[in-house]
């Protein structure tokens, strides 16, 4: 059975995430106020950013700064900058 929250993200109620996707508190604010549907686009979001900008998940300052960008797309609506990318218009 899925569970419904009003996502941050979306700004509508959405289906949440089944289980708690990224540890600690971040983690839970992530499950309690972030739908399935916006964190697929993160997703996107997050592997656009890994290759462009050729990130090691084993540094700790990638990771750090994957993180912050996470939380700025996800709670902030900021949209990361990424190189030659050219959203679809719609």
């Amino acid at each position: 059975m899925s569970r419904t929250l009003f996502c941050a993200y979306l700004n509508k109620e959405a289906e949440g995430l089944d289980f708690q996707l990224y540890p600690g508190e971040l983690g839970k604010r992530i499950f309690d106020n972030i739908s399935k549907e916006a964190w697929a686009l993160w997703q996107k979001k997050q592997t656009m950013l890994i290759n462009e900008k050729k990130l090691n998940m084993m540094d700790a300052e990638h990771r750090k700064f994957l993180e912050q960008a996470m939380i700025g797309f996800l709670f902030e609506g900021k949209d990361p900058e990424i190189e030659g990318y050219t959203p679809p218009s719609a």
